[in-house]
């Protein structure tokens, strides 16, 4: 399978503090890679680099013949990269639909991209006139997401999306998250949730100490699930 994105030698800093360690990452064309290990180990750093929010000092981001790295962060989705950042960080005094063409407006999708958008996120449909900071932290969540693909992104970074959700929640993004792979979207995921790992990923890269230390195949995680113990302390 190709990759559609390669980080290769990253080194990143915080000020004078090295985050990122000569890091290495590929992402596949139509898979969900998740990123996994303990908290500070660099897994939102690396996807805020990939984003051009944090500057890497040395290395490399590429998607096709592009060099992200070289790009102003106001570039990057337009390359068709979409980015769901913990928390959220929408426009709470806004509308949904006017978070929603934001999003649009990213890459200049109409109302077909909106239509296909909101075909996923039924419940949105109805919420287009609501005040966004209104909305449950779920239903923020996914106009976030729902945000992040008005792009009609290839690649969609998501940082922890189920967090602090409820169960029925949980399950909702899940589903989106695998409805996507089926449209063909590459997603890495941040993820410290076992059972989110092995439910949604087909490979996951651990990550320790702003290393990427291996990747492993669902396949092969599931039937020996020790490097989560190892990296993340659970499983």
């Amino acid at each position: 399978m190709s990759e559609i994105l390669t980080v290769s030698g990253l080194d990143c800093f915080y000020g004078e503090v090295q985050v990122l360690h000569g890091l290495e990452l590929a992402l596949r064309r139509g898979e969900v890679l998740c990123l996994t290990g303990r908290n500070g180990a660099g897994k939102t750093t690396t996807l805020k680099a990939i984003m051009g929010l944090v500057r890497p000092r040395a290395g490399s981001i590429r998607m096709g013949g592009v060099e992200l790295a070289d790009l102003p962060a106001h570039e990057v989705p337009k390359q068709g990269i979409g980015y769901v950042p913990q928390g959220r960080r929408l426009f709470a005094e806004m509308t949904v639909r006017e978070n929603l063409e934001i999003g649009l407006n990213t890459r200049k999708k109409g109302a077909d991209t909106l239509e296909s958008v909101l075909d996923l996120f039924p419940l949105l449909r109805e919420r287009l006139k609501q005040q966004s900071g209104t909305l449950s932290g779920g239903e923020q969540q996914m106009l976030a997401m729902a945000r992040a693909l008005c792009l009609e992104p290839e690649i969609l970074l998501l940082d922890e999306p189920t967090e602090g959700l409820m169960p029925s929640m949980i399950q909702k993004i899940r589903e989106t998250v695998l409805a996507l792979r089926r449209r063909g979207v590459s997603t890495i995921l941040v993820e410290q949730r076992a059972e989110a790992v092995l439910a949604l990923a087909d490979r996951v890269t651990f990550v320790e100490n702003g290393h990427c230390r291996e990747t492993v195949g669902i396949a092969e995680l599931k039937a020996d699930p020790s490097a989560l113990r190892r990296y993340v302390g659970i499983g």
